[in-house]
């Protein structure tokens, strides 16, 4: 289940009393796989927050005597908040962000089937916008501004990768707490991240900043301002996952000129070569990643193998027998997130792939027209 249930709501994980107080008193939704969508968590009253999350009276006082312009965090979210809008749709709420003064980026699981989304604007305005595009596989989404929407200044996606130990903020609406910035640093790149389809999104940047339900769809970003990721799911107490923006560069604007994205497709099956794998199939030292399995009449139909029969492994099951990916196109593989990455960043459906191959022993090289993943 992607979001969590306004009529079946989950309950999340405390883990600390504080944590477990708020949830009871708040009668928050709770976390679902994908994290950052909630359902009807509590809402900021009006008297006390501008709809945005931006507090006033008292927090104000508290705000300007605590954070003061040297504050890092204070610049970058004074420089990004008014560009965080809260999303609304039938399945639950999330968080987007400008990304041109048209469009608004979100994930696939906030928005879901609908074709309109709610959207409440920084200074507390609510409007109807209409999804452009969705796209499961990367989660992401785009939202098409009403000509009524106020102007807000677009965010950009970070054009260099991230950096693990780099600093970052998550701003967003956990528990409907809109305007919330959370502080953190990249805990590590390249990770696969969950999507909406049940596969695993690749390239994604792992960060441990706060992330909540709510907070899906929202920005992480740089203390620069950039974005670095868009927010997609928690995976544990500091530990939470977002669409990287390199990925997001290349779905985004597509979304937005089609309504879709096609992504590249081998159509197998893959595990890492542990070194206990590496002796179950002879190989000298563990490297590359093991075919398990080829899908029928997909693009790697009878041009690479499958396993052939089953071994137990580290203490599992393994179909072994199959070719060991060494490289695509030169590049050396080293897990399957490095092929999903490299799938996912340098090709297109129809792009011709050369594979470095370990097969029966012996190395050769195989070319993969590349198909197109199959709609969820």
């Amino acid at each position: 289940m992607i979001c969590a249930s306004p009529k079946r709501p989950a309950r999340m994980a405390d883990s600390t009393p504080t944590r477990r107080r708020f949830l009871e008193l708040g009668g928050a939704a709770a976390v679902a796989a994908l994290a950052g969508c909630s359902a009807e968590a509590p809402r900021a009253d009006a008297d006390t927050n501008d709809g945005a999350g931006n507090a006033t009276g008292a927090a104000d006082g508290d705000a300007g005597a605590t954070a003061t312009p040297r504050s890092p965090y204070a610049r970058v979210y004074r420089r990004t908040v008014d560009s965080v809008v809260l999303v609304r749709s039938s399945g639950g709420q999330g968080t987007g962000f400008a990304v041109d003064p048209s469009h608004v980026v979100t994930n696939a699981h906030v928005v879901g089937d609908d074709a309109t989304a709610e959207i409440r604007f920084s200074e507390g305005r609510w409007d109807t916008g209409d999804v452009a595009g969705a796209d499961p596989h990367s989660d992401l989404a785009v939202i098409s501004l009403p000509d009524a929407a106020p102007d807000i200044e677009p965010l950009a996606f970070a054009e260099e990768p991230a950096v693990v130990g780099q600093e970052v903020v998550v701003i967003g609406n956990p528990f409907d707490l809109g305007g919330t910035v959370t502080a953190g640093i990249v805990s590590g790149v390249d990770r696969s991240a969950p999507a909406p389809t049940g596969s695993q999104i690749p390239d994604a940047i792992q960060t441990d900043a706060a992330v909540n339900p709510g907070n899906s769809g929202g920005p992480l970003v740089t203390l620069d301002g950039e974005v670095v990721a868009v927010i997609n799911s928690g995976g544990g107490e500091n530990i939470a996952f977002g669409v990287s923006a390199a990925l997001a560069r290349r779905v985004v604007p597509v979304l937005i000129e089609t309504g879709s994205y096609e992504h590249s497709f081998l159509g197998i099956r893959l595990t890492g070569v542990t070194p206990a794998l590496a002796r179950e199939i002879g190989m000298a030292e563990p490297r590359g990643v093991l075919v398990t399995a080829v899908a029928e009449d997909g693009p790697s139909t009878g041009v690479l193998r499958g396993g052939s029969s089953i071994a137990l492994v580290d203490g599992s099951s393994v179909q072994v027998g199959g070719d060991v990916l060494l490289a695509i196109d030169g590049q050396t593989l080293r897990t399957t997130e490095d092929l999903g990455s490299y799938l996912a960043l340098e090709t297109h459906p129809g792009d011709v792939v050369e594979l470095t191959v370990r097969r029966d022993g012996r190395v050769t090289t195989v070319d993969v027209e590349l198909g197109t993943r199959p709609s969820p």
